[in-house]
């Protein structure tokens, strides 16, 4: 597998598959809307074909891993893919690496927690909010789940590989 950062000859690829996985390019996360085709980030290629990607974004120290997603379930792209994004966030001084995620999203839950993720944070109803940004947004999830909350998880910083008191640059 190989990992490489995002380009503009991904972009059409990047567009159908968010439009076909998640109604559009558009994320939202913490009342934010993120265009996910604007964002940096990496493709996982596997045998010559994409196989995966991650966007972020980074703010001051922390970065939001916005995006994760792969096509070949099973192969170590997810892994790979936030491997490449917790690098960039090292390079970028970022000392927290953070998502947000649905309470639908079970095996997300399920691939970030095993990743070394930590739930830090429940917002409540934060969902509704976002469809007044994305209005797409159905009203049940994955798995017949109602679709109300969002979960924010974090890479503790000793995974992250940082101090969380260094100052940027160091």
């Amino acid at each position: 597998m190989t990992v490489r950062p995002l380009t503009a000859e991904d972009v059409t690829w990047v567009r159908e598959l968010f439009t076909e996985r998640w109604g559009g390019v558009i994320s939202v996360s913490r009342g934010v809307a993120h265009e996910t085709t604007a964002l940096p980030g990496f493709v996982a290629l596997l045998d010559g074909e994409r196989a995966g990607v991650a966007t972020y974004t980074i703010t001051g120290r922390e970065c939001e891993l916005v995006t994760l997603d792969s096509v070949r379930e099973g192969a170590g792209v997810g892994i790979a893919l936030v491997d490449a994004v917790a690098g960039a966030a090292r390079a970028g001084g970022a000392v927290r690496l953070w998502l947000v995620t649905t309470n639908d999203n079970l095996r997300a839950l399920r691939f970030y927690q095993r990743y070394g993720f930590d739930l830090v944070a429940v917002h409540r109803d934060a969902v509704a909010r976002s469809r007044e940004l994305k209005p797409s947004i159905p009203e049940i999830g994955l798995d017949g789940i109602p679709l109300r909350h969002e979960l924010e998880l974090e890479l503790p910083a000793s995974l992250l590989g940082v101090s969380p008191t260094r100052s940027p640059g160091c």
